[in-house]
């Protein structure tokens, strides 16, 4: 195998590879990156068995500069690969496997060689159809992530809750996730009705990691869904991830329908002041503000404090508040994520109780978007 290439197009494509990439495997080979030369161009493949990424670099593509001298296919060591090629003195770049996997990499006056493994020994990547695919903006499904990978769990011990639970019927698409002390919930239609209905949890690492891959030149995303894997498809990448077994908790019955306080709010204002109050409360070991509505005074008033440094106290602006009076305590860091989902609209926070949980949803379009978060005992 021997192919010349443009080393930015070549180390572009190798670093969206990498990422599915792990040194921590216990499948030796699978700390390797795959490479398949063939007549239509560059195959690089990475994976660490839950995620695995196939990004073609086409040879009719003139940008790419991709001349094939011979075709083949070799497994090398990524991190050093990958390093290697980053430092090349010169803006192209040679790669030609010799005998015995030996890989030859030159660039100008630099030539390294390093030991390759047999690409055979690699393993296959599932076959997912394209029969029932759907297809999604990537925009929106880039949003529709970074609102609820928030709340998965770190938690190995319910690894079901590590994952976002995806159903999809008809032409909803319903996305949940939640660690048992917050919950997102985000609800999209699809362009065209799904022939088939699903239920499916995909890890929140996988699609952490699919959301980071969405440059904004990309328009489209294709979804397939196998038994056991799912496959996302845009440009020349194939994204796969294997799929959570078990079955996901209701969560339905957690969202209140009724409330007795109502708080409107401009996201980013609240936001700013979240952040302010958890200056002092991320010094204390419970890190939890308080927030006080009185109603009849028509003031919003939040307060962090810490023993050791200090205290904070803050008048809140808002756009409406009905109700009750309350007081509530909560993980600023929870309130903080959740905000930061709404970008630069006002959003509506209702409230049952101090120590029922509470929602977030947006003015507009309430039944697309909702955050619930648990509140804090502090007596």
């Amino acid at each position: 195998m021997k192919f010349t290439i443009t080393r930015s197009t070549f180390l572009k494509t190798l670093n969206d590879v990498s990422r599915a990439i792990s040194t921590k495997t216990t499948i030796p080979i699978l700390t390797g990156l795959k490479i398949v030369l063939n007549d239509s161009g560059l195959i690089l493949t990475g994976s660490d068995a839950d995620i695995s990424i196939e990004s073609r670099i086409n040879a009719t593509d003139e940008n790419n500069d991709l001349q094939i001298g011979s075709t083949g296919e070799i497994v090398l060591p990524a991190r050093f690969f990958s390093e290697i090629v980053k430092r090349l003195p010169e803006s192209t770049m040679t790669l030609e496997v010799k005998d015995n996997f030996q890989t030859v990499i030159t660039s100008g006056a630099s030539e390294f060689t390093i030991n390759g493994l047999d690409a055979n020994n690699y393993p296959r990547l599932p076959e997912i159809t394209a029969d029932a695919a759907l297809s999604v903006s990537a925009d929106v499904l880039r949003q529709l992530i970074n609102q609820t990978v928030i709340a998965v769990s770190n938690q190995e011990s319910r690894p079901i809750l590590t994952g976002v639970h995806l159903t999809i019927t008809g032409d909803q698409l319903v996305a949940v996730a939640t660690d048992s002390h917050r919950l997102a919930q985000r609800s999209l239609t699809l362009p065209t009705a799904s022939a088939s209905d699903y239920d499916i949890i995909i890890p929140g690492k996988s699609l952490t990691e699919l959301s980071r891959m969405l440059s904004d030149d990309v328009e489209k995303i294709e979804i397939r869904i196998a038994e056991n894997q799912v496959l996302f498809v845009f440009g020349q990448t194939a994204f796969y991830s294997r799929l959570l077994e078990g079955n996901y908790p209701d969560t339905s019955r957690l969202i209140p329908t009724s409330s007795n306080t109502q708080a409107e709010f401009d996201a980013p204002a609240l936001l700013a002041s979240i952040q302010r109050a958890s200056l002092l409360s991320h010094e204390s070991s419970n890190n939890v503000v308080r927030l006080v509505l009185n109603i009849a005074d028509q003031k919003a008033t939040i307060y962090g404090n810490s023993p050791d440094v200090g205290n904070v106290e803050e008048v809140l602006s808002f756009n409406k508040l009905s109700g009750e009076d309350l007081e509530i305590s909560f993980n600023p860091d929870y309130m903080k994520d959740a905000l930061q989902g709404f970008g630069q609209t006002a959003i509506e926070v209702d409230f049952t109780a101090p120590l029922r949980p509470f929602t977030l949803v947006p003015t507009e379009d309430k039944e697309r978007f909702i955050q619930l978060i648990t509140p804090v005992r502090t007596f």
